[in-house]
């Protein structure tokens, strides 16, 4: 074929020997023990550094398709040697590896060049580039060398670079039978602990399938990744594609293979499915509210938001109920239509009545989220609000007593301080060490940190409406 990219890291990031590269792949992917998953797959992240750095990791991405079949694959990978505007398309012929050539996609590529003026038909990118090329020996093995293949590059990652990107696919790739991949390494040379704190945003942005939020969190520099623009392009495709859930499949450090946890890079697995069914179970307990002092407290807090919105004075209840003045803890949470999360501040003591508690919360959530900017007027009739009241925090001695879909968890350690809502877990299908994880990187902590003896660990549930 004319035009055909050769490999330019065959023999060093892996293999470049065929026999020798299919037993490191067979070898990698038979380690793996999948979480259980569900639903349609719709696209994968997995990792580009060298296959002794980071191959075990990516196994847990392409095990999943030995139950998935695709035959046209998009990889969207991130430019480290060539730096340009926009988007990249690689349209010359193919791209070649020890198992032979890759055939392009050329129905996908030129439709792709025709939806979006940010994607164009530029060579340089591709030529030297590793992100993309590291990817292909674990899809030819996987998908027996039998699927077309789009290659994209990502010059400079802005917001509207990745939104552009994700209208065209999710335009041009509907109704066909694609995969989308994203290629990204995360965190760079931080120590092993520092490196499971800034990846710990990636992973959670990914759990909660949040694309917005994981932009903020990189721009802000609470999280780090060299193809955080094909990770947020590929989550926002998938979701007009019609993904509801993202999974973390596994999580690594460098130091996890050499040992040396003084200056490590961080690796992650992850895959985003379409679960339709997967609505929520109903968590937490009834602490005796009635149905009419839901819908007052739901009323209240969107009715203090648009107050707020407008500079109107706050409302307030007049005769609330006994139940509405009993001082309780309180979060109030809130989801675009889609979803997604807009915002979620609480507070775990009882120091008011509930209803002002709300109020207050209401308006935290909405204007004081530091992970989001403050709501603006038009987003109001987006919103869903989402309440849990609060029972009192109680302490733990033993893991066993945590009940996933009634409690809530609270880590302290030190000045650290970590909560998650009983319907997280829930949601996310976590166990008990997984909820645990989870809020010790919600504390700012190591995961395990649940483990250490001045670690104190406290339950709590919730009525959530």
């Amino acid at each position: 074929m004319q035009g055909v990219r050769k490999s330019v890291i065959a023999g060093s990031w892996y293999p470049g020997d065929p026999a020798s590269l299919r037993r490191e792949i067979v070898r990698y992917i038979n380690s793996v023990k999948l979480p259980e998953v569900t639903g349609r797959l719709i696209g994968l992240i997995a990792p580009h550094a060298g296959y002794m750095y980071s191959g075990k990791v990516a196994a847990y991405a392409y095990k999943l398709l030995e139950r998935y079949k695709f035959n046209r694959v998009v990889v969207i990978a991130p430019s480290h040697q060539v730096y340009f505007q926009g988007v990249s398309v690689y349209t010359k012929g193919g791209y070649e590896t020890p198992f032979g050539v890759v055939p392009l996609d050329e129905e996908i590529a030129f439709a792709l060049l025709e939806a979006s003026p940010v994607i164009q038909d530029f060579v340089e990118p591709h030529l030297p580039e590793h992100s993309l090329e590291i990817q292909l020996p674990f899809l030819q093995y996987m998908l027996d060398n039998n699927f077309k293949l789009t290659p994209i590059m990502m010059g400079v990652q802005s917001y509207n670079t990745c939104v552009e990107l994700a209208k065209a696919l999710s335009k041009v790739c509907k109704g066909k039978n694609v995969l989308l991949v994203a290629s990204s390494d995360l965190s760079h040379y931080h120590s092993d602990r520092e490196a499971k704190i800034l990846d710990g945003r990636v992973l959670q942005r990914i759990e909660s399938f949040d694309p917005d939020g994981l932009y903020e969190d990189l721009q802000n520099g609470k999280c780090e990744a060299c193809g955080g623009g094909p990770m947020i392009a590929l989550m926002l495709a998938s979701k007009e594609l019609g993904a509801t859930r993202g999974k973390v499949l596994k999580y690594a450090t460098s130091g996890d293979v050499t040992g040396d946890k003084s200056a490590v890079v961080g690796y992650m697995a992850a895959a985003f499915f379409d679960n339709p069914g997967s609505g929520r179970k109903k968590v937490g307990v009834d602490l005796g509210l009635s149905e009419e002092e839901k819908k007052i407290l739901k009323e209240l807090a969107y009715t203090t938001i648009k107050a707020k919105l407008n500079g109107e004075p706050l409302p307030v209840l007049k005769n609330p109920t006994s139940k509405l003045m009993e001082p309780r803890g309180a979060f109030v949470t809130l989801h675009k239509k889609n979803g997604q999360l807009r915002g979620c501040i609480g507070m775990i003591e009882g120091l008011k009545p509930l209803w002002e508690t709300i109020r207050d919360m209401a308006i935290q959530a909405a204007f004081h989220d530091p992970r989001f900017p403050p709501l603006r007027s038009e987003e109001l009739d987006d919103i869903d609000i989402e309440i849990s009241v609060l029972t009192p925090l109680e302490p733990i001695e033993d893991i066993s007593e945590i009940e996933i879909g009634t409690h809530g968890l609270v880590v302290r350690k030190g000045p650290y301080s970590g909560l998650l809502l009983p319907q997280v877990a829930v949601e996310q299908k976590w166990d008990r060490e997984a909820f645990l994880e989870w809020t010790c990187r919600k504390a700012g902590l190591e995961p395990d940190a649940w483990k250490q003896p001045d670690t104190r660990v406290f339950v709590f549930s919730a009525d959530v409406f």
